[in-house]
C-alpha cells in the first residue's frame, strides 16, 4: 500500500520571506489559505497583472504587489517560493532558480515540482490541525478541513490554555511530567 511519506511542519512565515509569482485565481487562493492561517506572513506578488480580489487581499494583508514579469533577483532574500503562473515554461524556470539556491518551492498544479504542498488547514485557536492527501486529491483535504472545521470544538483553546498551564505547575523530571500530563488527557480520546 502506498503512504504518505511527507513530513508535516509548521513554519513560522513572519519570520521568513514568501515570494508569489502570479496574480491570478490560482496565486490568490494560494495567498487567501496563506493569509487565513498566518495572516501576518511576509509575503511578495510578483505578476504583470493583477485581479481585484488579489489586490483587495494582498493590501488587507499588507502584502508587497510588484506590478512586473519575473526576474531571478526576486529570489533573493526569499526562502519559500510559490509560482502560480499559467504559463508552464515560466513556472519551471521559476523552480529551476529557486532550486538552484536551495529555496523551497511549490509549483501550483505541478506536484513533481513541489517541495511542499499546501495542504488543508484546521485552526482553533493555538490547535492547528494540517491534512495532505500527499498532492493526489486537493478536494479530499479540503472535504476533510471542513468536516474537522464542524466537529472541533470553539472552546478548543480553552482547554489548550488550562493544559498550558497545568503544565507549567508540573514539578520533576521531564518524564514525571509527560507521564503526568498522559495520565490527565487520557480519557479525550474515546474508542
Amino acid at each position: 500500500m502506498e503512504r504518505n511519506e511527507l513530513y508535516p511542519v509548521f513554519l513560522k512565515t513572519t519570520r521568513l520571506n514568501i515570494l508569489v509569482v502570479g496574480g491570478g485565481n490560482v496565486a490568490e487562493e494560494k495567498l487567501h489559505f496563506l493569509f487565513k492561517s498566518s495572516p501576518e506572513s511576509r509575503v511578495e506578488v510578483v505578476a504583470t497583472s493583477f485581479r481585484e480580489e488579489l489586490l483587495r487581499l494582498v493590501e488587507k494583508h499588507r502584502c508587497i504587489p510588484f506590478l512586473k514579469k519575473y526576474e531571478t533577483s526576486d529570489l533573493d532574500g526569499k526562502h519559500i517560493v510559490i509560482a502560480a503562473t499559467d504559463d508552464k515554461t515560466l513556472n519551471q524556470r521559476i523552480h529551476n532558480e529557486a532550486r538552484s539556491r536551495n529555496l523551497l518551492v511549490n509549483v501550483a498544479d505541478t506536484p513533481e515540482l513541489c517541495d511542499f504542498y499546501l495542504g488543508g488547514i484546521v485552526t482553533k485557536g493555538h490547535v492547528k490541525l494540517a491534512i495532505s492527501t500527499n498532492g493526489k486529491s486537493p478536494v479530499l483535504a479540503k472535504r476533510l478541513r471542513q468536516l474537522f472545521e464542524r466537529i472541533l470544538p470553539e472552546h478548543m483553546n480553552d482547554l489548550v490554555e488550562n493544559l498550558h498551564q497545568y503544565r507549567k505547575s508540573l514539578v520533576g523530571t521531564f518524564e514525571e511530567k509527560v507521564n503526568r500530563l498522559n495520565k490527565v488527557t487520557k480519557d479525550f480520546i474515546v474508542g
